[in-house]
């Protein structure tokens, strides 16, 4: 029902998504696609949502592994779960199962709700995700992390949406972050340090401008 509810909420506002300024450049995304969840909060519902409406074709899981990420397109024929969801929306013309992937897009967004819900703890969560993190690494997929919840939802100072962010964001090769969850300031200072490419936008529904220009897909 919640989910339902996202869809059509978004679907209302799409008309309201601003174009990108035709100066800015923006890396260079490839397929195959997955997407998956640092942290287990509700963010990955409207990730994949936005994903969608950009037109991009995605694999998903929210606790992949690298053992899992080795198998490429399709997630080895991985099956949902109480606590584990997978799903393969990619096309499996262009890219059969079994291509590796190039790009993991990764959701920064923590809830103690939907880690237990998975079995895990924050220190467990962020284990697991730094391991696929580091795999990315050796194995050049490239990684765009996002932070659409919000500098309200990031809670207190030393809470888990800021362990999480610590460990998460200097892996990313690109960031995306709402004006909101940046209001502080955070993730530019995370970029400049880095030298990673940020994109800052006024909302979540901006993700899907990214997106089609990141990847090349023409508006219709």
């Amino acid at each position: 029902m919640k989910a339902t509810l996202l869809v059509l909420a978004l679907a209302g506002l799409l008309a309201a998504v601003p174009a990108l300024a035709d100066e800015e450049t923006l890396p260079v995304l490839s397929y195959p696609v997955i997407t998956t969840t640092a942290g287990q909060s509700a963010d990955i519902i409207t990730l994949n949502i936005l994903v969608e409406e950009a037109g991009v074709k995605y694999d998903y899981c929210d606790v992949p592994t690298p053992e899992m990420m080795a198998t490429g397109v399709g997630l080895g024929a991985a099956v949902s779960a109480p606590g584990f969801h997978v799903e393969s929306y990619t096309d499996t013309e262009l890219y059969p199962i079994g291509t590796p992937f190039k790009t993991l897009v990764v959701v920064i967004g923590a809830s103690l709700k939907g880690m237990g819900a998975s079995g895990l703890t924050i220190e467990s969560e962020i284990s697991r995700t730094v391991d696929v993190l580091e795999y990315c690494k050796e194995n050049e997929i490239f990684v765009v992390a996002v932070h659409i919840g919000g500098l309200v939802a990031r809670g207190a100072e030393d809470g888990d949406n800021e362990v999480i962010i610590d460990a998460v964001a200097p892996y990313a090769d690109y960031i995306i972050v709402t004006a909101e969850g940046n209001e502080d300031g955070r993730f530019t200072e995370i970029a400049e340090e880095r030298e990673i490419p940020l994109t800052q936008i006024d909302y979540a529904l901006g993700l899907i401008d990214v997106l089609k220009q990141a990847f090349g897909i023409e508006e219709e």
